[in-house]
This record gives structure tokens, sequence and C-alpha cells, in this order.
């Protein structure tokens, strides 16, 4: 059984909790029903184990909202729980061993176990995630999808081997644990996010060039260029550059941008934005341009897009 972690001398990760933890940990304090938690943090993502044996939890408090992404599995078979966003309840029914949840923090999310449950959460900052793919040269990362039913083994796998640690978490190696987050972080960004990381071999960009021929594309978002002078920055011939740059990242430098200005365009339709300004700042010709290009790569059309994913 795990219990509350309370350390008592010095450790090799830090001990704050997320919004999440500390309400349950509340209602511990209370002379009512609450799961059982264990919790850590290690390079900003809040990791917690929850669990609970019975079936008579009342639902808990509404997740508090935050810039964030909360990715969960779950460690065994569950029954039953109901799950609102937003105040709609969005999903009745219960999950298999290894399923997968990603939900984006900003929106206010609540739920309501009605059997026993045992799961993994992962709190993950989107500062944390943006400079993690800044620092891999893949700025072009957009957000997660996810969807319903999705089992993923690799994440289960990932959280078993973090149970230990989560038991016993002094006498955890911080080089194992941040082994673990880059392994989650790269299989989420790569698996949901859409990004692609080439094994390092013959024909693909150097990291240096990698990083120059993004950070040029978005500078160029709203600007023409030509191949020769996206290669030139990578000290590249134009036919070179063409093959590695696909070799690197899975994509053609035009499919890139591409994407780079839908993820763009999602970012500013979380705001009152007049669609025809969008368009025109994300470097599509006009309005309905955005709309065909967008819903070619989004599967619905920006407005449907905002609709869907407005911040509460």
């Amino acid at each position: 059984m795990h219990k509350p972690v309370k350390p008592d001398g010095p450790s090799r990760f830090e001990a704050r909790e997320g919004p999440l933890t500390e309400q349950l940990r509340q209602r511990l304090s209370e002379d009512v029903p609450a799961p059982r938690l264990s919790s850590m943090t290690v390079s900003d993502i809040v990791i917690t184990r929850t669990s609970y044996d019975d079936f008579d939890l009342n639902p808990s408090p509404a997740i508090p909202c935050a810039d964030a992404f909360g990715v969960i599995v779950q460690l065994m078979d569950f029954q039953s729980h109901r799950l609102w966003r937003g105040g709609e309840l969005v999903y009745e029914g219960g999950h298999a061993k290894g399923a997968l949840a990603i939900t984006d923090l900003r929106e206010g999310w609540q739920c309501h176990h009605r059997s026993p449950f045992d799961n993994l959460r992962f709190h993950i900052p989107f500062s944390h995630l943006r400079d993690f793919v800044s620092e891999v040269g893949r700025p072009d990362f957009a957000g997660f999808e996810c969807p319903p039913g999705t089992t993923d083994d690799v994440i289960l796998g990932l959280a078993q081997a973090l149970l230990p640690a989560l038991d016993a978490p002094l006498q955890t190696s911080r080089l194992f644990l941040d082994q673990i987050n880059l392994a989650l972080l790269t299989h989420l960004t790569q698996t949901y996010g859409g990004l692609h990381f080439p094994p390092r071999k013959k024909g693909v960009l150097a990291p240096w060039q990698e990083r120059q021929a993004t950070d040029f594309l978005a500078a160029h978002v709203t600007e023409a260029f030509t191949i020769a002078e996206l290669a030139a920055v990578c000290q590249l011939s134009r036919s070179y550059f063409i093959k590695s740059f696909r070799q690197t990242f899975g994509r053609t430098p035009y499919r890139w941008l591409t994407e780079y200005r839908v993820g763009k365009a999602k970012e500013m339709l979380q705001k009152d934005l007049p669609l025809a300004e969008i368009a025109i700042a994300c470097g599509f010709a006009d309005q309905s341009h955005m709309t065909r290009v967008f819903s070619q790569i989004a599967r619905q059309s920006p407005g449907a897009w905002r609709k869907h994913n407005r911040r509460l």
C-alpha cells in the first residue's frame, strides 16, 4: 500500500505538490472517504499516484485550472467513473489497465470515481514542455491529440517503473527520475504531438543545423523566402539540405512550415480575434486559405476547433 510522502530530511527531488494533490490531502484530513496518494515533483513535473479500494467516494473537487497538461494512465482496470469538463458531462464508463488520457488543464475538469481505481498522473506545465521541444529543436509542437479509448503500454511501463520511487523517494536516484521524465516527454510529443525524432545517423541535420533551420522557418511565417536561403543558414547545398531536412523531421520544409502555421493559428484561436486577422498573422493568404489548410491538418475548421477548445 502506498502512503502520503512525508520526507523528513533533504531529498534529491523537490517535494512540491500540484493543485490536485493539495486538494486530495485536504480531503484526507477530513472525516470523509478519500483515496490514498503519494506524490513528488521532478523538474517541474508533478507525479501523483492515487488509488481507492471501495465504491463510496464522493465526486472529487474540480481540478484548479492551470497552464499545464494532465497525463493520466490507469494502473488497473476500473469499472465506472463520470468526467465533467467545464461543468458538462463528457464521459461515463470505465477504463482498462493502461488506458491513457491527456487533458488540457486550462479547462475545468472534475471526476467522480464510482469503483476501485489506481492511477498515476503527470502534471506537465506548458512552460516545461515548451523548454523541452525548444531544446530538441522542435518548436513546431502544437499540442497533443489522444483519442478516447487509447491504451499505451509505454506510458504504463514508465508509470510502473516510478512506483518504487514514490514509495521510497529518498533512496531514488535523481538521474533515474530525470531519464524517466525525458522518456515520457519524448514518447508523448512523438506519439501524440506529431514530432519526429529520427535516430542520429548519416544524412540528418546536426543539432545546430536543426535549430538554425527551425528558427529561420519560425521567423519567416509571414515572409517569403527560398529553399536556397534556408539551406544557406545550415551551410548546405539546396539538394542536400532538402534530403537531410526530410530525414531529420519526417516532413519537407514546406510541410513543417504549414504545420507550424496551423499550430500558431490554434494558439491565436484561444483569443477573441477575427479569423481573417489570425489568417494573415499566421502567413496564410486569407481566411479561406487558412480554413482549407487548417481543416486538412486538424480535421475540423478553425471555427469548430475554437468552439471545442476555447479556454474557460
